[in-house]
């Protein structure tokens, strides 16, 4: 509040100078019209267009008197105490004296208090006033909780069924499987059996029906007395079913009449796993998981050339291949996959060759740190701009390294781990671009090749590789701020040359080898039960492989994979 607010506000609350009353009810309050005038359109026409100019006691009805003198704190410093308590009233006021500011607070009040309980009535309350920006995050909220959102909620049975279709009718809706939406529609209509029955035929179109178990549509889908009495909802499963068989056979589904039966929920990030080397040879597989569903799809492109012990990254909507092994030759080049187009093209390469490469994304540049160029280990380190297409050297590293992990934390670079050609290294570096320096920070408890490294619960984590005698399940977590490391839950498998990411909270480890032979086993951990925990295995085992994560991916190709490998796996 300005010194001048201040000082208005004073004069308000000692009644000085005053010029207008708001009565509410019994209770009056003495104001200055100018500063209501400037805060709201609706007390400016009060003031002005709906009274003479001598006016000066005005009625305000359908507000008590507790969120009146809210409204009036608010113009006259700008901050207002919002709780669960008032914070809906204090929203429909704002709306009605039209004041912008307030519904802003409101509004953020209202996200930060959004829960599987109350995001529907959020939701609802938003729509209703028409503020897209809440209303919008309500139902994004829903989408991404929908599970616990239909258990939970209270509200849930009381929806208008227009606002049920728009949430199952939603590609982003996230579920791990789609009786889960089917079971929701029977529940919501349950509620007011007699009522709502006739809307089976609206809502059920919506539900994924060829997303479904087989088994579990013959025995419970098919049997239901709504289905069965409703002759288009019979039609639709009929359809369904019919079309499920006819695919069963088909290594992909590629006709277009398929898609209107099973559009894709689609996910709102993947973890892609690019590459790798398996059963003695370098691999060009990618593969996408979908943390919602716990589902792997294979993405290959024929045109990309296999390589392992390579890194990855993606930029600006392209994913990037970068270095690695292709069986015959250490490599510097640089292949860019276009996600939308689902195009590849190869940009600059390195000024190194770099295979065992640590690969990370920075201020809009990738860093290309280390690695092996077939004779020896590296401390170069390059970065690249895409906008340039150009690699440029920067600092040399203070340690030679290979098989080392690196990420970007707080506007530098960490690069933890590795082999020197020599011995395995539990050192640890971090890189300021504004100095253009290399520090060495605190040393891993554990040497670490082959390790994998992410930043999760802002901390960075630094998870199994090679010690030089065994594979590692330890995990350790670094603190920029104190500079120390702190044991974590080690995994449930020990493993070097993984892959990782973090999505949705948790931390994700991905194939690798295990000391005997390479996996394709997945588990991840998560800090709230600080408990690692199994995820559906890749198709292809695999060590040397790269993962990085990214957001939305529009790709039909994701469709055409996932709606074939659903339907092989509902007809076994």
């Amino acid at each position: 509040m300005s010194r001048e607010d201040s000082l208005y506000f004073m004069f308000y609350q000692r009644r000085h100078l005053c010029d207008a009353v708001l009565r509410v009810g019994d209770t009056e309050f003495h104001v200055h019209k100018i500063i209501l005038y400037a805060c709201s359109p609706y007390f400016r026409n009060l003031f002005t267009h709906w009274s003479g100019p001598d006016c000066r006691i005005f009625d305000v009805t359908e507000v008590s008197s507790d969120t009146m003198n809210l409204i009036i704190e608010f113009c006259y410093t700008g901050f207002v105490p919002v709780t669960e308590a008032n914070v809906e009233e204090l929203f429909v006021t704002a709306d009605r004296f039209d004041i912008p500011g307030l519904m802003q607070v409101c509004s953020d009040f209202l996200e930060s208090m959004l829960m599987p309980e109350n995001c529907i009535g959020i939701w609802l309350l938003a729509d209703s006033y028409y503020y897209p920006e809440l209303r919008h995050k309500a139902l994004s909220f829903i989408l991404k909780h929908f599970e616990m959102v239909a258990v939970a909620s209270k509200q849930f049975p009381l929806l208008p069924v227009h606002h049920l279709i728009q949430i199952i009718q939603c590609n982003q809706l996230l579920v791990k499987k789609e009786e889960t939406v089917y079971e929701a529609v029977l529940k919501w209509i349950s509620y007011s059996l007699q009522e709502r029955a006739k809307y089976i035929s609206l809502l059920f179109p919506h539900v994924r029906l060829a997303l479904m178990d087989e088994i579990y549509i013959c025995k419970n889908v098919m049997k239901n007395p709504l289905v069965y009495l409703s002759q288009d909802v019979r039609l639709i499963v009929l359809k369904t079913a019919k079309a499920i068989h006819q695919h069963s056979t088909q290594k992909f589904l590629k006709t277009t009449h398929w898609y209107p039966l099973i559009p894709p929920r689609l996910p709102p990030a993947l973890i892609y796993a690019i590459g790798g080397w398996s059963n003695g040879n370098p691999v060009s597989t990618i593969e996408a998981y979908n943390p919602c569903t716990d589902h792997w799809v294979n993405l290959t492109f024929t045109e990309e050339a296999p390589r392992a012990y390579h890194g990855s990254a993606v930029l600006n909507g392209c994913l990037y291949c970068i270095g690695g092994y292709d069986r015959v030759t250490q490599l510097s080049s640089v292949s860019k996959l276009d996600l939308k187009m689902h195009t590849w093209q190869e940009v600059s390469p390195m000024h190194r060759k770099r295979c065992f490469v640590s690969v990370t994304v920075l201020n809009g540049f990738i860093y290309a740190l280390g690695g092996y160029n077939g004779l020896r280990r590296l401390e170069s380190a390059e970065r690249f701009d895409p906008k340039r297409n150009q690699w440029t050297f920067i600092s040399s590293m203070h340690e030679r390294r290979s098989d080392a992990s690196c990420v970007s934390f707080d506007g530098k670079v960490y690069i933890c781990g590795g082999f020197t050609g020599m011995h395995c290294l539990a050192t640890v570096e971090c890189y300021d671009p504004r100095t253009d320096q290399w520090t060495m920070m605190a040393s891993m408890s554990s040497r670490r090749s082959g390790v994998g490294v992410a930043v999760y619960e802002n901390q960075i984590f630094a998870i199994g590789g090679f010690s030089g005698t065994e594979r590692l399940a330890t995990a350790e977590a670094y603190n920029p701020v104190t500079n120390a490391w702190e044991t974590v839950r080690p995994m449930l498998c020990p493993r070097s040359n993984f892959g990782i990411s973090v999505i949705n909270s948790c931390l994700f480890v991905v194939g690798g080898y295990n000391g005997n032979h390479t996996t394709m086993e997945v588990e991840f951990y998560n800090s709230q039960t600080n408990k690692w925990t199994d995820a559906r295995d890749m198709a292809v085992s695999r060590s040397a492989l790269s993962c990085c994560m990214h957001y939305r991916m529009q790709c039909s190709r994701w469709r055409d994979e996932k709606n074939a490998s659903r339907v092989k796996h509902n007809v076994k």
